[in-house]
């Protein structure tokens, strides 16, 4: 009897274990979740507050109020489009939201600013529904060389540190990713709870380079192109970066969690799995998906891990897409770690998917720059 319950339990586990590795097999599909009343939405994050509600970002400079049940407020969160440069790829970008949102009203937003540079500012918000626009506080400013890869988001990881994509600066500047003294081109790491000399900020003491007096202190990892939209897993801190590609890969680099930080991801000694100069790539680091720029491919959206409860068949699949294609693809997160994945189309939308967003309890959300926002569903 003893053989026989252990020969039980062991189907059970290897048919929960097969579950999981299948699951990136499932077909998703989309809910409608906000379909009017949006303009160039491009981002959606959550408070932390408990509540269930969502923030939208537009492009132009609003942050959007949505209840849990989908009801878009009319009056906006935040509204700065006086302070804010909008089209192609400048605009209000991201939010993030403090880790202690709810106790402090801090968040922090990236922009660009009408001269066309990053600003990283802190506002100040009375209660989850409305912002001071006039308590702003500006953190970090980058002086942007061109009007395209200018990175855009910015999270707190599971550190509770602020990270900020970076990219490369566009124009002719692709070599900015290897630069050491400029912030182009980088993931950065502060610390917006303590200041350092005349910065609104201080360098997390753990930061990677901060004995090297090559490197900026703040940065955390470099060799991006342009960190678009990216994500840590809630559960372990493994990072997913979506880095929008040049003329031949678009890839998906990854982090794991505990690492301690500073790795060079290539670009643009490397696109992709590609070393684009010869006997000089040792040490880079590949991406774990990198594929072609065919059949429409043009930009990678990085998305999350599904970590929410409603569909256990998606459980620790990352999900990402293609900006131009409206493809959605997904693998198993736990193959990550092994350098290489196996992804397959999970859904074929005519979306334009601006981003992919997560809500307090870990579902997941398709942003449609078109001005619709979708729940991502079985």
């Amino acid at each position: 009897m003893r053989r026989l319950w252990l020969c039980l339990c062991l189907l059970v586990v290897f048919g929960l274990l097969t579950t999981a590795l299948d699951a990136q097999s499932v077909q998703i599909a989309l809910e409608p979740f906000v379909t009017e009343g949006l303009e160039r939405p491009l981002y959606l994050t959550h408070g932390g507050d408990g509540s269930g509600r969502v923030y939208i970002v537009e492009q132009e400079g609003r942050i959007r109020v949505v209840e849990a049940d989908g009801t878009l407020l009319d009056e906006p969160f935040l509204d700065i489009v006086s302070l804010v440069g909008s089209g192609g790829e400048r605009g209000l970008l991201s939010v993030a939201f403090h880790p202690d949102f709810a106790d402090n009203g801090l968040f922090f937003v990236n922009y660009t600013d009408l001269n066309g540079d990053t600003v990283i500012a802190r506002y100040h918000a009375a209660d989850a529904y409305t912002a001071d626009p006039d308590s702003a506080q500006t953190i970090l400013f980058i002086d942007q060389p061109a009007g395209n890869h200018n990175g855009g988001l910015l999270k707190f990881g599971l550190d509770g540190y602020l990270y900020i994509g970076m990219g490369d600066g566009g124009g002719g500047n692709s070599q900015n990713g290897q630069k050491p003294d400029i912030l182009h081109g980088k993931m950065l790491r502060i610390d917006v709870d303590h200041t350092s000399g005349d910065k609104q900020y201080a360098i997390p003491p753990d930061n990677p380079f901060v004995d090297d007096a090559e490197f900026l202190p703040e940065i955390w990892v470099y060799g991006l192109r342009n960190p678009w939209r990216w994500s840590f897993d809630r559960l372990n801190g493994d990072l997913y970066i979506g880095d929008v590609g040049s003329s031949i890969f678009e890839e998906i680099s990854y982090q794991p969690g505990d690492s301690l930080g500073g790795e060079n991801y290539g670009w643009n000694v490397m696109e992709g799995t590609t070393c684009r100069q010869e006997g000089s790539c040792e040490g880079m680091v590949l991406p774990i998906v990198a594929y072609g720029r065919q059949n429409g491919v043009c930009v990678v959206t990085g998305g999350y891990v599904y970590r929410g409860e409603q569909y256990p068949a998606l459980q620790g699949i990352y999900l990402f897409g293609d900006y131009c294609t409206g493809e959605i693809w997904g693998f198993p997160a736990e193959q990550a770690a092994s350098g290489t994945v196996n992804y397959e189309e999970l859904l074929d939308t005519e979306l334009r998917i601006a981003s992919f967003g997560e809500d307090e309890a870990g579902e997941l959300y398709v942003v449609s720059l078109s001005g619709s926002v979708y729940r991502i569903t079985l």
